[in-house]
């Protein structure tokens, strides 16, 4: 999911190329060691070397001044920065050590995605890696490492997340937002009685109405039933569908509203149209109500050379368009986001609470219908959000505790994931090195 307008650097459409997955990231493998560079670190057998520190450090001090925010001293901003890398290297070689494997034909689909993404073909993909002075084998390699980095750290991360039913439960106790009604749907059989009918055509009907609920109770088929006996609609065996209590009429309601499924009224009721004897078809008891966001949005992941200012910088200017009625955001996102809801304009479908991480499930909740928020940044890279529509559904208790799941497991990501960086790196060989005399 990444907007592409007017690329932020010099390195125009390969800046998109490469943003759109990770490929410039600074996970991926080093290049060789220069004559005029110099090794600074070897994390296992990857190395990091001055150059790569000091390129990043030009990234973030291009950033720093794009956004106005104030930097440490240059011996600690260096000294951060290549704890940064270590880190990276790290989990590179943990990754590559944990058995998961990317194969080609799933490396093919990304290559081909990256050119998709920028409409051009994989022909003109290679004359533009190219121009840029990169081979294609080494873009390849890299798209390798980010997609297994990736793989890794989900599954790792996701397997430290332990959630207890406790949780759960208070989760649920604090969010509860109301019950929604049962619904029923009761079956009649109507034995009707005609306008100025006497005493005894009265009595008489009743009678049949009596014998109707006798063999009712008695376990015949009530829709064969309804079929030979009532004089009211059969359709459906005299079904009038799923209906909460008020949509009922107050007789009825009053006759269903403690009987479960299946259950026959135990009397014959009498209104003006004549006497009735009902059958609960069929009880849905309301689950808590929950309310769902229909949104959709624009993505830009950042990287190496697409930094988070410049992302932030590229979609205030789409949230410009957008609000000025200058372009559409379904378009924008057809054209520039980089996930599977690009073809559908960034749509997300219907969401429940938890399904989002909280970064932009926070900035969605804040938005009204057809708002379009400022950008947002999560762990995914920097989000523009619309929403579309909202409404709140009942979901039943199985339903509520997953989705409390899915709340609790993304406010733990990442403390999980920080103690899943620290145990890498304490069980990775790091060897510093001093600069060359």
């Amino acid at each position: 999911m990444l907007p592409k307008s007017s690329p932020p650097c010099a390195r125009g459409l390969l800046l998109a190329l490469l943003c759109s997955l990770f490929v410039a990231n600074a996970v991926a493998q080093p290049s060789p060691v220069r004559s005029a560079d110099y090794i600074v670190a070897i994390v296992d057998r990857e190395l990091v070397t001055n150059a790569e520190v000091q390129q990043r450090l030009a990234a973030l001090r291009r950033e720093a001044a794009q956004s106005g925010q104030a930097l440490p001293p240059d011996d600690e901003l260096r000294r951060r920065m290549l704890d940064t890398l270590i880190d990276e290297r790290a989990q590179l070689s943990a990754a590559r050590e944990s058995g998961v494997r990317i194969d080609e034909a799933e490396l093919d689909r990304t290559v081909g995605n990256v050119a998709a993404q920028n409409r051009i073909t994989l022909a003109q993909l290679r004359e533009r890696l190219q121009r840029d002075g990169i081979e294609f084998s080494r873009f390849r390699s890299n798209l390798r490492d980010q997609l297994l980095l990736e793989r890794v750290r989900e599954r790792e991360v996701q397997s430290r997340i332990k959630i207890s039913d406790s949780e759960v439960e208070t989760l649920l106790a604090s969010r509860a937002s109301g019950v929604a009604p049962p619904q029923f749907n009761v079956a009649q059989l109507l034995i009707g009685v005609p306008e100025g009918a006497g005493e005894a055509e009265l009595a008489q009907r009743r009678v049949l109405a009596e014998q109707a609920l006798q063999r009712a109770r008695g376990g015949e088929d009530f829709a064969r039933l309804v079929n030979e006996l009532s004089t009211g609609s059969k359709e459906q065996g005299g079904a009038l569908g799923l209906r909460t209590l008020d949509r009922l009429p107050d007789l009825f309601a009053d006759a269903v509203r403690d009987l479960r499924g299946g259950a026959i009224v135990p009397q014959v009721l009498q209104s003006g149209a004549g006497f009735h004897v009902l059958k609960v078809v069929e009880r849905r008891d309301g689950g808590m109500m929950v309310p769902q966001t229909r949104a959709r949005h624009i993505l830009l992941r950042t990287s190496a050379q697409l930094t988070q200012s410049a992302a932030v910088a590229r979609l205030a200017e789409f949230k410009q368009q957008v609000d000025s009625g200058k372009a559409s955001f379904a378009q924008l996102a057809r054209e520039n986001s980089e996930d599977g809801s690009a073809a559908q304009g960034g749509e997300l479908g219907w969401a429940s609470p938890g399904q989002f991480v909280p970064e932009f499930e926070e900035a969605m909740k804040a938005l009204g219908i057809n708002q379009v928020s400022d950008p947002v940044v999560s762990r995914f890279g920097v989000h523009l959000i619309q929403v579309l529509e909202r409404r709140s559904v009942p979901v039943d208790r199985k339903q509520q505790r997953e989705i409390a799941r899915n709340v609790l497991r993304e406010q733990k990501f990442e403390s999980a994931y920080q103690e899943w960086a620290r145990d890498v790196r304490a069980r990775a060989y790091v060897e510093m090195r001093e600069p060359p005399q």
